[in-house]
């Protein structure tokens, strides 16, 4: 890990100290040991990766899609390189299952390898016209100038990635701002990108706090704002962003509807790996479940079994699926709502209790007799908890799904393929996924959700048509 360990900003092509008086003290969170600690940079060198992202645009545009493709394919062979260094990074700074972190390097590898393949593709469309017009209608894309990303703690690599990538192949240059909690990730992979030869400028990796950051929300000269991370701060930023367009990917509380025509033990083996995985902290784990009511009983029993052989510990350790809340805030959020829940009148079916305080850990929860206004169902509780209620039928539970103000991914399990296109057509969500959990992504898909879980979608080349404006010529 040492050989890539990064704890310097990347401002116009160079690896600088922040200059203002505030750092950044990331900790292993399951030893709780400080990693490194990160200097803020100051307001001066925010306007200065501003200035040389405008200086980066004019000269990138020499470079043909085949040397934007060529930089990529290089970009993914030297990640291949450092996979395993990569992969303990983010285990230790995000908590990470190390399963689930090699998970996401690869991921990363295939997202940059995919990004390389688009900037060989042909992005240009026709208009028909009347034939005995003679005219001809050509549709180009072009770059739109600087932007802004800010990416979460959960995927300190793929989701900073989700921005980066399209930028580079549409032709933006982009300042990223990652997470207080696991920016290592992404200041170390910056030694990657600076192997490149790209523009001084072309991306610049700052950390700085909310009221510097602000800058770049509101600065005229960023032509689009990124944002994953919280519907309440995503909503805040859109706010102050002003005319510049948007892209939001917020959270949501997803639920998975269970059909009674379906293998229980195999769903629930599914859904509780979908609901506890990486402790819950994933935008689309599940977090509700709709079960029809004749299987309900079958499938809480196997739930909760599989719930029970789960591995609690160290995410360094093979196995492991819950490890470390990312902070104790977060911890004692997470327990208060349970606690909150239960007062109620909502039933612990399993779990309810830490399992290590000292490291966050917190048990995986199954609560069943929840009611629609309790916080462990309206709110995005990114923690190991999961409500489980029956439906008395399958029209019955998707109107529970939508019942919330979130709608990124739903799930739903059922061999009736009537039953499919009606859950297609009916439920208020982003993208439903059949037979599996919401929390299933493949990285080209279009992804993002409606209501409070976003604005835009991300995957490569829906990333690329809002980093980019069409232009028609006609002749």
């Amino acid at each position: 890990m040492d050989s890539i360990l990064n704890e310097k900003l990347y401002i116009a092509g160079s690896f600088c100290e922040g200059k203002s008086n505030e750092s950044f003290q990331i900790i292993d969170k399951y030893h709780q040991d400080e990693i490194a600690s990160v200097k803020a940079c100051s307001e001066e060198q925010v306007y200065e990766a501003i200035a040389f992202s405008e200086s980066a645009f004019e000269k990138y545009k020499s470079f043909s899609m085949k040397d934007r493709s060529e930089l990529l394919f290089d970009l993914a062979k030297s990640l291949k390189k450092h996979q395993r260094e990569f992969s303990l990074l983010i285990s230790a700074e995000a908590g990470k299952p190390i399963d689930y972190a090699r998970v996401e390097v690869q991921r990363s590898i295939d997202n940059i390898e995919i990004a390389a393949r688009y900037a060989l593709n042909d992005l240009g469309e026709t208009v028909n016209f009347p034939n005995e017009s003679g005219l001809t209608g050509l549709i180009k894309r072009f770059p739109i100038g600087p932007v802004v990303g800010i990416s979460p703690f959960n995927f300190p690599l793929n989701l900073a990635l989700h921005k980066i990538l399209p930028a580079l192949v549409i032709g933006n240059p982009i300042i990223l701002k990652p997470s207080p909690y696991a920016p290592l990730t992404l200041l170390s992979f910056c030694k990657l990108i600076h192997e490149l030869g790209l523009p001084e400028g072309m991306l610049s990796v700052l950390m700085c706090d909310n009221d510097v950051a602000s800058i770049l929300v509101k600065e005229d000269r960023i032509k689009l704002l990124s944002f994953t991370g919280s519907a309440e701060v995503g909503f805040k930023l859109k706010s102050m962003a002003r005319k510049k367009p948007v892209v939001l990917e917020l959270g949501g509380n997803a639920a998975c509807v269970v059909d009674r025509d379906i293998d229980v033990s195999e769903v629930a083996k599914k859904v509780c790996h979908g609901s506890f995985l990486y402790a819950g902290q994933i935008c689309i784990s599940t977090q509700r479940v709709y079960v029809h009511h004749e299987v309900f009983e079958e499938f809480v029993e196997e739930f909760v079994e599989q719930t029970e052989k789960l591995k609690c510990s160290d995410p360094g350790l093979e196995g492991v699926v819950v490890g470390p809340l990312i902070d104790q805030t977060h911890f004692e959020r997470v327990k208060e709502w349970v606690i909150e829940a239960v007062s109620e009148g909502a039933e612990i079916l399993t779990g309810g209790y830490a399992i290590d305080e000292d490291r966050n850990i917190y048990a995986p929860t199954v609560l069943t007799n929840t009611s629609p206004d309790m916080k462990v169902v309206t709110e995005e509780v990114f923690g190991p908890v999961v409500c489980i209620e029956q439906s008395d039928s399958f029209h019955g539970a998707l109107d529970l799904v939508n019942d919330s103000r979130f709608g990124l991914q739903a799930g739903v399990f059922t061999d009736n393929i009537h039953k499919m296109k009606k859950a297609f057509e009916l439920l208020d969500v982003g993208a439903v996924i059949m037979n599996n959990v919401p929390g299933f992504r493949i990285d080209h898909m279009p992804y993002g959700g409606i209501k409070d879980s976003g604005i835009g979608r991300e995957g490569i080349a829906y990333a690329m048509e809002h980093m980019s404006e069409r232009k028609l010529l006609v002749y």
